[in-house]
């Protein structure tokens, strides 16, 4: 993984975790959709964040994130190893496995400073 696409990564996931600690299960799952677009490339981290994805859908008692979260997990390591995760995918069960979403300028510049694509 980009050493800078990492950092800002385990970031992301550290905010998340602590406010999936906090019980602010909605504030953890926007942590989780930025770490996921900057993680998605590689499998390792991918799924370890559709984990945490999961977690949160568990606590909310949300079936479709559940149900979601479990397809992904399933899939995402696959899809990762072969270069085919949907750039700017934000990985909630709310957006389709392979969609690709628009990235924030935020994002965007983040894997411009990385020499990263962003399409």
């Amino acid at each position: 993984m980009n050493p800078i696409i990492k950092e800002i990564f385990e970031k992301e996931m550290r905010i998340a975790k602590e406010l999936y600690l906090s019980k602010k299960w909605e504030e953890a799952f926007s942590h989780l959709e930025k770490a996921h677009i900057l993680g998605q490339r590689n499998a390792i981290p991918h799924t370890i964040n559709h984990w945490w994805m999961l977690k949160v859908g568990i606590r909310k008692k949300d079936g479709k994130e559940i149900r979601g979260q479990i397809i992904r997990l399933l899939v995402v390591g696959i899809g990762s190893l072969l270069g085919r995760a949907p750039i700017g995918n934000t990985g909630g069960s709310n957006v389709g496995i392979m969609t690709p979403l628009p990235i924030s300028s935020d994002i965007a510049q983040i894997f411009i400073k990385a020499n990263l694509p962003i399409r």
